[in-house]
């Protein structure tokens, strides 16, 4: 299970170096093979491989007669990158997805329970700004009765 947030420099090559309290579990789970694929948030989500497998497969048999589907898929399948945590605990994120998600070089990694998304830091604060900003009025009915 990955949780909470993680600042991260981005190196002039476009890589993040994966926080050591996560490398063990990665590891047995999927050999340190990840994806990587663009998120409509214009966050960058990553998935170890075998967690990833199953959402590819689920994507891949809807109809692409939809156009929302359709790009979905595009966007989901067509971004999705495979990468290898290296010897130094570091992953590369390509040059589209850095550029898709506006990747600066400061970043933060955070965990989604079994992905975990990565974002430009500036873009997650104002995530966190907006998430804070909801009224009683706004709450999703999902929501009811919730607490914490």
């Amino acid at each position: 299970m990955f949780r909470g947030v993680t600042q991260l420099s981005l190196d002039t090559k476009g890589r993040i170096a994966i926080p050591a309290r996560y490398r063990n579990e990665l590891g047995s789970k999927c050999s340190g093979h990840l994806v990587v694929t663009a998120d409509p948030s214009k966050c960058l989500l990553v998935y170890p491989q075998p967690a990833w497998e199953p959402i590819e497969k689920k994507l891949s048999e809807l109809s692409s007669f939809n156009s929302k589907v359709r790009g979905l898929q595009r966007l989901l399948i067509g971004s999705a990158c495979d990468v290898e945590i290296d010897s130094a605990g570091r992953i590369l994120i390509s040059q589209p997805l850095r550029r898709y998600a506006g990747l600066s070089k400061d970043v933060v990694l955070v965990g989604q329970g079994e992905k975990f998304e990565l974002w430009d830091e500036r873009q997650w604060d104002l995530q966190i700004e907006e998430a804070l900003s909801f009224c009683e009025d706004d709450m999703p009915p999902e929501l009811d009765g919730f607490s914490l």
